[in-house]
């Protein structure tokens, strides 16, 4: 596709891109991709398509206190703009965001790469060990944070001489904005509300979304301006196909992907609307919420639907509509639970932060049971083997992925395992059906997909070895009903340590303070030893397969 000069005068980002042997082969072969213009700002291009379709009025962002229309919204952004300009931030400099789902996260989001900056959204429960990596990996030159979260970014900053006098800005600040005069919301009441968009190059870089390998360093996987809204012209308009009427709500947080496409970009592609909650959703306060707000699309992993079952059964859900599940694998005894309280079939699928979102689903009037979906329009998918010669249908084998979204990882030798001879391989086992149905099986790599949270075993072994009473440690997901899997930790103890209940709960304690809460092992067994090679490698295959057997 024909090249637009880069507007990003900060080259960071740009300079630290693998090399283009490495990138995956992007395809836009559906007509209204060849059409997308070689400059282009996503956040205009998004706020223009409502206007011309006659949606200023609209309303855009509802929370319980206030409703944004989209021309309201627009002005806030403007104002926004003005802000991080007047800090004295060039396109290309990264912005770190942190924050739960909220209008003014939206905003600030919207803000940074309408500016020409590239968004840096982290995820909330992070802890300042893990925010430092992220900071060390990104270098950014100013930090944006809900005034309720500052606490552990100020002690990440503070760890490094580096970062300890980087600007940061609070947000959602409220009715204290008058005692915070250097809160955004008080900038921008004394900014002008018109701005004009940075004329960004359709490949000038507007995020990077972090993900976590195997071995818990994060990885930084750089999304363009073209990459998301060509994201918008394949499952949002062949799949979802949201209408101006829809009302979104949902778990996943803006930080994630999956919640940053179906939270605020798919939406506003749509012209439609999002709400998002005062406090975070309960299962049982999400499905209340649905019917007060008459949500019609709401998003969220198996695992929360699972848990909302019961009280949709009792409350009945409203007007809802579409019921997105992603996030982990959908078991179909999930589907059939969920499908028997609400009435509606789940539409399922299955992305990737590197392919920024949903690249194999079905609709729920073709939904085939046991299987996600097909592979998205715009989209190419097969099954291939270790050596990448694609396996006929039927067998199992691994996933293989091209498109117009791909990974680019930011500086980082791992983009050779994820793209490989052009093609993205996200790290799942599959069968592909000979109805053309894929059918998912696995991970391929060590992560531990829990409750719709995806976690690096060794993550967890590095937070328990910190802890005195620990000598070795082996982590892996074991098999659970109700949460897709469950964190189990196997461990040895240190001479004179008591493996007993209580120290179960002071390991679960030290992980939760020392990781995000969600990363804590929800089983602990103690062993003598631990299974290692002759070169004293840790085999987790036999930890998976003792996993599979139950605790002496």
């Amino acid at each position: 596709m024909a090249s637009h000069p880069s507007a990003q005068t900060d080259r960071f980002v740009h300079d630290r891109l693998p090399p283009p042997e490495q990138w995956p082969e992007l395809r836009y072969d559906l007509p209204e991709l060849q059409a997308l213009p070689a400059q282009l700002n996503l956040v205009q291009v998004l706020f223009e398509r409502a206007f011309a379709a006659g949606h200023a009025e609209r309303p855009l962002f509802r929370n319980d206190e206030r409703t944004l229309s989209y021309a309201q919204a627009h002005l806030e952004v403007n104002r926004l703009s003005h802000v991080l300009v007047d800090m004295g931030l060039e396109p290309g400099n990264r912005v770190l965001l942190r924050g739960g789902n909220s209008i003014a996260m939206a905003l600030a989001w919207l803000a940074v790469v309408q500016s020409g900056l590239i968004a840096v959204a982290t995820m909330p429960l992070l802890r300042a060990t893990e925010l430092k990596a992220i900071i060390d990996k990104s270098r950014p030159s100013a930090a944006l944070c809900d005034v309720k979260l500052q606490d552990e970014l100020k002690a990440a900053l503070a760890l490094s001489q580096d970062t300890a006098t980087l600007p940061l800005r609070v947000f959602n600040t409220g009715d204290a904005a008058v005692a915070l005069p250097d809160s955004l919301e008080a900038l921008a009441r004394h900014a002008s509300d018109q701005a004009t968009s940075c004329p960004t190059s359709a490949d000038d870089i507007a995020l990077l979304a972090f993900t976590s390998g195997t071995t818990g360093n994060p990885k930084a996987a750089a999304h363009s301006h073209r990459d998301v809204i060509a994201a918008c012209e394949t499952w949002p308009r062949h799949v979802l196909r949201a209408a101006p009427d829809d009302i979104v709500m949902g778990s996943p947080p803006l930080a994630f992907t999956f919640g940053l496409g179906g939270l605020l970009v798919f939406p506003m592609w749509a012209g439609a609307s999002v709400y998002f909650p005062a406090i975070p959703y309960t299962p049982e306060a999400m499905v209340k919420l649905i019917g007060q707000v008459g949500a019609t699309i709401c998003y969220t992993a198996p695992t929360f639907y699972r848990q909302m079952a019961p009280f949709a059964k009792q409350h009945g859900i409203g007007r809802l509509r579409i019921s997105v599940s992603a996030g982990e694998g959908l078991p179909d005894a999930t589907r059939q639970l969920w499908k028997d309280a609400s009435g509606l079939e789940m539409l399922d699928g299955i992305g990737a932060t590197e392919m920024f979102h949903i690249f194999i689903s079905a609709a729920p009037e073709n939904v085939k049971r046991g299987a996600i979906g097909k592979v998205v329009p715009g989209y190419e998918a097969k099954i291939v083997d270790e050596k990448g010669t694609e396996l006929p249908r039927g067998h199992v084998g691994r996933l293989a992925v091209k498109g117009p979204t791909g990974c680019r990882y930011l500086n980082d030798a791992r983009q050779a395992n994820y793209v490989q001879g052009g093609w993205n391989y996200p790290g799942d086992a599959f069968l592909e059906d000979e109805d053309g149905y894929f059918v998912y099986q696995a991970r391929t790599d060590d992560m531990i997909i829990t409750a719709g949270y995806n976690v690096a075993g060794p993550e967890v072994e590095a937070a328990l070895l910190q802890h005195p009473a620990v000598a070795e440690c082996g982590v892996v997901g074991r098999p659970d009903d109700e949460r897709g899997m469950v964190i189990l930790a196997y461990v040895v103890l240190k001479p004179g340590q008591a493996a007993d209940a209580a120290q179960v709960k002071a390991l679960q304690d030290h992980v939760k303070h020392t990781l995000a809460p969600y990363k804590y092992p929800r089983e602990v067994r103690f062993v003598g030893t631990l299974p290692r090679t002759e070169t004293g490698k840790l085999q987790r295959f036999a930890l998976r397969r003792m996993a599979s057997e139950p605790a002496a």
